[in-house]
């Protein structure tokens, strides 16, 4: 009998619990662009108060809630500064230009975690000749940068630079309280002062489907607006929204799990012949390894991982990735690193 499946692809791959599968059936629902969809309406409400926030709105998928918060904070044709490596400018399908209108001015800094000093000199006002800054997004935890995290005083000082330079700042928090348990920090103080931030129901903490938005009302009806615009105008929503709201309640309970697998996974990569990996930089759930020196491609060794019942994306050429979450525990990763061994042995 072949042995299950360990799939560290990512976080997105998490079943629903028992415990979401039964509030989803018994959930009360009604019409969500009417409003009167009484378990959505419930988890917005619960959601604004985790993070000390006016209102939130549910939406169907972290690029829909990123994609809504650019468009109604900006105009077209101005700028958003970003991370070279952020969401929004690698992985959102060119919606950055496509839909929100705007020109991604990036800038790459290590671990993915930018500071104020690197942001100002790309800060563009009022001009005849050059776009304008029309606004600041930042990604914590910062995904293709391997998990890492924001230090809190870093991200105030990028908040107060940009509220001082007119502008408002959006954070992808797709993974916020990943970061939340490893800093120790609640999330109302990761994100204090933010115009808005996303965070995914769907990852990490295990729901089915769904992102939510939050900020002050008055941005949060645009959102609605925009979402409406964007073909995400969702009706008897509810059932999605009981998973939604155990995901919320339950989900960050056990993320420290998913952080100490990703330490074990590090640690053993680092034993392996061919592996360079960087262990000590592993803080959340997202770790990157290089194959190089095994003598193989990255797409090579996903392959010949999956053939074990090991799934792990290559990211480029000589880089994969691996995410764990509640559906890999301690057992899986010992045998992640047991087929990665007779890989790369067997390439020797």
């Amino acid at each position: 009998m072949n042995a299950p499946i360990v799939d560290l692809r990512s976080d997105t791959v998490t079943r629903p619990s028992a415990a979401m599968r039964r509030a989803m059936c018994e959930a009360e629902v009604g019409d969500d662009v009417y409003r009167e969809d009484p378990t959505v309406n419930r988890l917005q409400e619960r959601a604004a108060e985790v993070f000390a926030r006016e209102a939130a709105l549910f939406v169907a998928s972290g690029t829909m809630g990123n994609e809504i918060a650019l468009k109604v904070h900006t105009r077209p044709g101005q700028e958003v500064i970003c991370e070279a490596r952020s969401h929004i400018y690698n992985f959102e399908m060119g919606a950055v230009a496509a839909i929100a209108g705007l020109v991604p001015r990036t800038i790459w800094a290590e671990d993915g975690i930018l500071k104020w000093e690197m942001i100002a000199p790309y800060v563009r006002g009022r001009s005849d000749t050059r776009t304008r800054t029309g606004l600041v997004e930042l990604e914590n935890t910062s995904n293709i940068a391997g998990g890492s995290v924001y230090p809190p005083a870093v991200f105030a000082d990028i908040v107060d630079h940009a509220h001082a330079a007119g502008l408002p700042l959006h954070l992808d928090g797709a993974r916020i309280f990943n970061a939340s348990v490893a800093l120790g920090r609640p999330v109302t103080e990761l994100t204090k002062n933010a115009d808005s931030v996303l965070f995914c129901l769907s990852k990490g903490l295990g729901a089915p489907v769904g992102s939510m938005l939050v900020g002050s009302k008055e941005f949060i009806e645009e959102a609605r607006v925009v979402r409406k615009m964007l073909g995400g105008g969702m009706r008897q929503v509810g059932g999605l929204a009981a998973a939604g709201l155990i995901a919320l309640e339950e989900g960050p309970k056990r993320l420290g799990v998913d952080h100490e697998n990703a330490k074990f996974l590090a640690r053993g990569l680092a034993q392996i012949p061919g592996i360079k990996v960087e262990a000590d930089k592993v803080v959340t759930n997202i770790l990157f390894f290089d194959v190089a020196g095994a003598g193989l491609t990255a797409p090579e060794v996903s392959r010949r991982l999956k053939a074990k019942n090991v799934l792990a994306n290559a990211y480029d050429s000589k880089l994969i990735r691996m995410v764990t979450h509640l559906d890999v525990d301690r057992a899986g990763c010992e045998r992640a690193l047991c087929a990665l061994r007779e890989v790369v042995g067997n390439s020797q």
